[in-house]
């Protein structure tokens, strides 16, 4: 399958002989800074902002610039092949969309959560739906399209409640299922401590659980807001250990993938208790400060196992996707840049973002000589002198 995602720039230059430029930023720094006042300054805290000093958050987009691509020559790059397979889903590219647990309150409709599936149907890139969400995850199904779906999983204490979450995502057509490993607590985030401002708390993005039938029947039909809340908060986290790991693979046929696996010893002893693929992530740097960046675990999970690895944390260009493709990646993760777009367009802005990052890394294969994803290996890279 050939991929024709750089035409997005012919498009724009075509556009332009009649006058019309690009209503959305080209660059993520215009992007961020156009977000920022774009959104409530509550909502941009908890999406810009990440743990501690921000130190963890900061180094997974900087340890990029580390690694450079050699351009190899002579290759005749014409026609590049971006299609892969994840769990036996053939996907046109690997580019998804990382789960972000405030994306419902970030377009300016409020349902931000079916806007973004919206540009899963329109680009070909899946969308992993947050558990935490302003619409449930039936809505958000129904948006996808042809595009495959993947549910993210906060897995709650109770353990009747979870199946319930992953019996409606497969009913609903999501394709794989992806836990969180990370979150049953919430990391030190100085932004939102300022601001005082916890979402779910107030009540937000909490619709996949005030819809479903297990957490209706546990809270009560008369249930006041703050008793909806209280429950909620009574249940969220759960820190799951070794032990639970059989019975999270017991709960669903579809694919189960774990997020937040950065050890390779930790992705041995996963893919030993079945699961399907591991998912190298740091939580963008929300979580917990003072860690190692991301992509410098990679490569050795990489190494560990031979299950697909899905990747996010610092991701802000198409060339981005390309080195962490490199260094071992099956598919690629964006977070925060599709959420900027989600906030300056709705559906539109998102697709932009989409379109721009496949687009400049299809060119960089193309310029650079890569005319498929399996010849982006770790030879392709070379660390740059400090």
């Amino acid at each position: 399958m050939g991929s024709r995602y750089g035409d997005y720039q012919l498009e724009i230059y075509l556009n332009g002989l009649t006058g019309v430029v690009p209503p959305y930023p080209m660059t993520f720094t215009e992007l961020e800074r156009r977000a920022a006042e774009a959104l409530p300054p509550s909502v941009w805290s908890y999406v810009a902002g990440g743990a501690g000093d921000e130190h963890t958050q900061d180094a997974n987009a900087t340890a990029f610039h580390r690694w450079g691509l050699y351009p190899r020559m002579f290759v005749g790059a014409t026609d590049r092949d971006t299609s892969v397979d994840l769990c036996g889903i053939t996907l046109p590219s690997p580019l998804m969309m990382a789960p972000v647990g405030v994306v419902g309150l970030c377009s300016q409709d409020g349902h931000g959560d079916l806007a973004t599936a919206e540009a899963a149907a329109r680009t070909g890139v899946p969308m992993i739906a947050s558990t935490l969400s302003q619409d449930p995850l039936e809505e958000v199904a129904g948006r996808f399209g042809d595009t495959p779906g993947f549910f993210q999983l906060y897995t709650p204490t109770d353990r009747e409640l979870a199946a319930s979450l992953v019996r409606r995502a497969e009913a609903a057509g999501f394709r794989g299922i992806v836990v969180t490993l990370d979150t049953w607590i919430t990391g030190w985030r100085p932004r939102d401590l300022a601001t005082a401002n916890f979402p779910q708390l107030r009540g937000h993005c909490l619709a996949n659980y005030t819809s479903d039938p297990v957490f209706r029947d546990q809270v009560g039909k008369d249930a006041t807001p703050d008793a909806v809340v209280a429950h909620w908060a009574g249940l969220f986290g759960n820190p799951l250990t070794w032990d639970d790991l059989p019975w999270l693979r017991s709960l669903t046929d579809l694919p189960l993938i774990v997020k937040g696996v950065c050890h390779p010893d930790d992705a041995r002893r996963a893919a030993d208790a079945g699961v399907d693929a591991v998912y190298v992530s740091n939580h963008g740097g929300r979580q917990a400060n003072g860690g190692i960046p991301a992509l410098e675990c990679l490569p050795d999970v990489a190494a560990a196992t031979d299950l697909p690895i899905i990747f996010d944390s610092g991701v802000r260009s198409g060339s981005d996707v390309v080195k962490a493709l490199a260094l071992g990646a099956t598919t690629v993760a964006v977070g925060r840049p599709y959420v900027y777009g989600l906030a300056l367009g709705g559906t539109d802005g998102v697709v932009h973002v989409l379109r721009s990052l496949l687009a400049e890394a299809d060119l960089l294969m193309a310029v650079d000589g890569y005319p498929s994803l399996s010849d982006l290996t770790p030879a392709a890279l070379k660390e740059r002198r400090a």
